[in-house]
């Protein structure tokens, strides 16, 4: 079956491919901005589901999957997304460092079979416990950019991953997509893991 990756984010589609997944790239384009939820698990849910929904409505495929993910960082009891810009992402981790907080991903997956679809949205939560960086390393981490544009202010799979000192759950929920939950999700929709590695 074709796959269809509803997101533009290089890091899923490397975990994808690394799992033996040849994903077509589709962004949904979607405005985050519409969506406001104040509880990270909700709001991450949710736009994972419009980013996928819109994806999947546009794909004339009568045999497709299509996946979408979104991820928030919650610390302190509040949500944030992208810091967009370096003083943002400077004054995040001033906060963060020597501290612990929850990386929540929203995970949509649609399969669509002889043009009947079913799809799923779940959430995969994550704890990660952050190094106690110097104002340095903060700043100078902030002006590489690529804090800016990665949820909670950090990559842990690029060189975000030196402030990382543990995490607690699924490692790859951290990058912005669970394997083991969307293998479970497809499972449940009736398509074996192993029939989408691209041989």
């Amino acid at each position: 079956m074709r796959v269809v990756l509803a997101s533009k984010s290089e890091a899923r589609q490397q975990v994808l491919e690394t799992a033996g997944i040849r994903a077509d790239v589709i962004p949904s384009g979607f405005d985050e901005s519409a969506i406001q939820d104040p509880v990270g698990t909700s709001l991450c849910a949710r736009l994972a589901e419009a980013k996928g929904a819109q994806v999947a409505e546009q794909l004339p495929d009568r045999d497709v999957i299509v996946l979408a993910c979104d991820t928030v960082l919650e610390f302190e009891g509040k949500v944030h997304g992208k810091p967009r810009t370096e003083r943002a992402s400077v004054a995040l981790w001033r906060r963060m460092r020597g501290h612990t907080a929850i990386i929540h991903t929203g995970h949509y997956v649609m399969v669509r079979r002889d043009g009947d679809s079913q799809a799923q949205v779940q959430v995969r939560s994550t704890t990660v416990n952050f190094a106690d960086i110097s104002d340095d390393e903060a700043i100078a981490y902030a002006a590489t950019g690529e804090p800016i544009n990665a949820a909670g202010a950090f990559s842990i799979n690029k060189l975000g991953g030196a402030f990382v000192t543990s995490i607690i759950g699924d490692p790859y929920n951290v990058v912005g997509i669970s394997l083991p939950l969307v293998r479970q999700m497809v499972i449940d929709m009736g398509v074996g893991w192993h029939t989408l590695w691209d041989r």
